[in-house]
This record gives structure tokens, sequence and C-alpha cells, in this order.
């Protein structure tokens, strides 16, 4: 698989494989779609030598283990072809487009402890080909305390040539005795060129309207409009498109504040942009991208815990209101 972006910590895994020094268990800290899982597969190439299976992501020693919902504890063997066909499709594929590709829009998917006890069973039987045994987990803050427990001593001490690679998007919501277990590698955020190669339609995202909108309302100091987009953002058809819009308004302000303090440069922004971000950096207050961060960090979390969404994007407009 194509990694774009990254090759230091391309260069780090595969000087791993090469000297021999494969951690048992790494966790890798990534955006919402940016690129872990290629990375991932890349690596497991080299671990694998090369075999093409592991590119079609049918190798049988390699366990994918994601966040599933249903009745009868189902496991993510069950789901496993349409997460295959999404991820060789577009390895960098969203939270929110597998829990579409599984059915699990409006669901609250979990790995549980029937996954943990399968994965057990599974790691109990000798490697197929005679090398590694390998849990690739996609969403290990989705497991819950038995799962994570039932994991643990596997994690703690696992058998030779066992290895687990975790795939997180929020490290500070895993189990710490399962975190702790790991070497951590950050996955830097791919560069906005990088990032239309591979989600061609982020060129146009409806995210990053639907915020310019409310950002311009703001600044306007037009409250009508400013819930009316708020009202719009709470309609969004599922929590995880609107986590991603939490997460694509955080980048948004983020480079209003680099706009801001002369740093241009450091934004991840096209050539045609300048203009927008000039503009809502000198209109905004110097403390306004840092505190509307913290109340897009604070709905998100608000989402995940399932609050309704109306107020919790009426109350974040009337915040930023009051900041902007």
């Amino acid at each position: 698989m194509e990694v774009f972006g990254n090759k230091e910590l391309v260069s780090v895994l595969h000087n791993m494989v090469s000297d021999g020094k494969i951690p048992h268990a790494i966790m890798f800290h990534e955006e919402d779609g940016g690129g872990a899982f290629p990375i991932v597969v890349n690596f497991l190439e080299d671990v694998y030598g090369g075999n093409p299976r592991v590119g079609k992501l049918i190798h049988p020693d390699i366990y994918f283990i994601f966040p599933v919902a249903g009745e009868k504890s189902p496991v993510s063997e069950q789901f496993i072809a349409p997460f295959r066909s999404l991820a060789l499709s577009n390895p960098y594929f969203y939270e929110n487009e597998l829990n579409e590709a599984i059915g699990l829009e409006k669901k609250q998917g979990v790995i549980s402890v029937a996954e943990a006890r399968s994965i057990l069973d599974k790691l109990s039987l000798s490697a197929v080909e005679g090398g590694y045994r390998c849990v690739v987990m996609y969403l290990p803050e989705k497991m819950n305390a038995a799962s994570g427990n039932a994991l643990l001593k596997m994690v703690e001490e696992p058998p030779q040539s066992t290895l687990f690679l975790l795939i997180t998007h929020a490290p500070d919501k895993v189990m710490r005795t399962i975190s702790s277990r790991c070497l951590q590698l950050r996955v830097t955020p791919l560069s906005k060129e990088d990032l239309i190669k591979v989600h061609p339609k982020e060129a146009a995202s409806p995210h990053a309207d639907l915020f310019a909108d409310l950002l311009r309302a703001l600044v306007s100091r037009d409250l009508f409009s400013a819930l009316e987009t708020g009202e719009a953002m709470s309609e969004l058809d599922s929590r995880e498109k609107q986590k991603s819009l939490c997460r694509e308004a955080v980048g948004m302000l983020r480079n209003i504040f680099l706009f801001q303090q002369g740093q241009r440069q450091l934004a991840d922004i096209l050539p045609d942009e300048d203009e927008f971000y000039n503009e809502l950096a000198g209109k905004c207050k110097r403390t306004f991208p840092r505190r509307a961060m913290e109340e897009f960090d604070k709905a998100t979390m608000l989402i995940e815990r399932n609050v309704a969404q109306k107020a919790v994007f009426a109350d974040l407009v009337l915040k930023l209101y009051s900041y902007v």
C-alpha cells in the first residue's frame, strides 16, 4: 500500500525489522483517516518478508479487529468482508466510512469481551505459516473494561512471535494498563495536498463549508445565521460525521491561529485559501482560536456520550459568539 508522508516513521519501522528488534506491541496515534492503516500494512509486509497476501489483507496469521455492534455479541470476523473491501479501496478510510460499510451508522460499536476471547483462542494456535501472529486492532479506545482486562495478560506477556498493532484516534481513552505496554508512535497528519489525493472530496468538504459558514456568521455578529448553521451541524445524519466536523473545525482554527501569529508557512492550506484565512485572522480576537478549539473538543466528548446534538451545537454556537 502506498504511504503518503511520515517517511521518518516508515524508516524507523523498516529498521526495526531489518535489525530484528520488533516490539511486541505498538500503538499508532493518528487523526481520523490519517494514514496509520497503510503504515501498519507496509510494516507487516516487511515483517512477513514481502508476502503478497499481507497487502491483500488475507494473510492467515494476521487478525483485524475493529468495533462492531449487534445481537449475540458479534465479532469482527463476521464483518471482515466489508472491512477488507473498504480498506483495499481506500486504506485512508475514515471511522464513519467503516461504520457505514459494516452497517454501524446509528449504533455504538465496541470491542467486546467476546472479541477478546476470540483473539485469545486464535493466538493459542500455532502460526499457519510458522512466523509471526499479529493482531491489528483499529480503535482500541472502544474496548470495554471486560475486554481490556481479558487481553491484558496477553499484551503484557505475549507468546513468542506475537505482535499487537493498535491504531487509535484517542490514546488518552485507551485503557492505561494496555497503552503502557505499547511503544507509542505518532502518525503526523497528512498535508492538504496529500489529503486531497487520498480523499478527493476533501477539496470541497461539506463539513469545512459548514464551519466556514459558521465563522462568517460569527464575525459578522449575525447570531441568527450562526444558530441556523449550528442547527445544520446537529442534523448531520450520524455522530461520526458530527465528530468529523469538530475535528475539521479544530484544524481550521489552528490555521487561523497561525495566520494571527504571522506563521502562515506552518498552516496546512492550499494557496487559494490564503484570502479566507487572512480575512478571518484579522476579524477574530487572538484568544478566539484557542478557546474555540477547547469548545469543539468538549462538543466531541458530549457527542460521544450521546448528549442531545441540538443542545450540544446550540450551546457551542452561543459560546463561540461570545468569544469571537
